[in-house]
This record gives structure tokens, sequence and C-alpha cells, in this order.
């Protein structure tokens, strides 16, 4: 059973950095697509940015430069390093995964279909 458990959310000052983290177990699967998502309470999820087993990545442009997704493939684990927040980034972000988008050629941060999905690590950045 695949689970995905996100960690390294919290709260910092504008211009402040956070890493966040998500430990992947029960992968099985030789390719992957994973990604960041968040949302606002009130809004629609908006996705941050994603990796494929390729090691390709897609952001949004509300991080781009500012935010790095990366993964750890021999610990299983998702890392999204953030930097130069701002307030409009605080949200509960969530980490996600999809079998089939990479082997599909679609894992991007258009696609929002992933199979798995973690409960979310808040983050809160205060100006």
């Amino acid at each position: 059973q695949v689970q995905l458990v996100e960690s390294g959310g919290g709260s910092v000052q504008a211009g402040g950095s956070l890493r966040l983290s998500c430990t992947v177990s029960g992968w099985t699967y030789s390719s992957s697509c994973m990604g960041w998502f968040r949302q606002v309470p009130g809004k629609e999820r908006e996705a941050v940015a994603t990796i494929d087993s390729s090691g390709d990545t897609n952001y949004a442009d509300s991080v781009r430069g500012r935010f790095t997704i990366s993964a750890d493939n021999a610990k299983n684990i998702l890392y999204l390093q953030m930097n130069s927040l701002n307030p409009e980034d605080s949200a509960m972000y969530y980490c996600a995964a999809d079998r089939f988008a990479a082997e599909g050629g679609y894992c991007s941060i258009h696609y929002y279909g992933m199979n798995y999905w973690g409960k979310g690590t808040l983050v809160t950045i205060s100006s």
C-alpha cells in the first residue's frame, strides 16, 4: 500500500525559507510522477511543482525561481525547497504521486489526477 507523509511545514517570516519533505512508502513501480500541490481554504488546489522518474521538473509560474523540487530515490523522499517566501505562499501543502503519468508523458503541473496523496503539511508566512 502506497503512503505519502509530508513534513517540514511551519511558520516563517516573509523572505525566509522552508524545506518540505514527503516520505513515500510502498512504492514498487519503476516509473513515477510526483508533485507538490497547495490549497488555501476556500480556493482550488494549485499545482506547485512536479518531477518525474527521469528527473524532469515543471513549476508553476508563481514559484519558478524560488522553489525547487527534488527527489532522493534511494531514500524514497520527495523534497520542496522554498526560498524567498511571501504571505501568498501560505497554504496546506500536499505531496502526490502517480504511477502512469510519467509513462504517458503527461507529468506536469497541469495534471491533477494523481493516484496517491498525503494528508498535508501547513505552511504559514507572516509579513
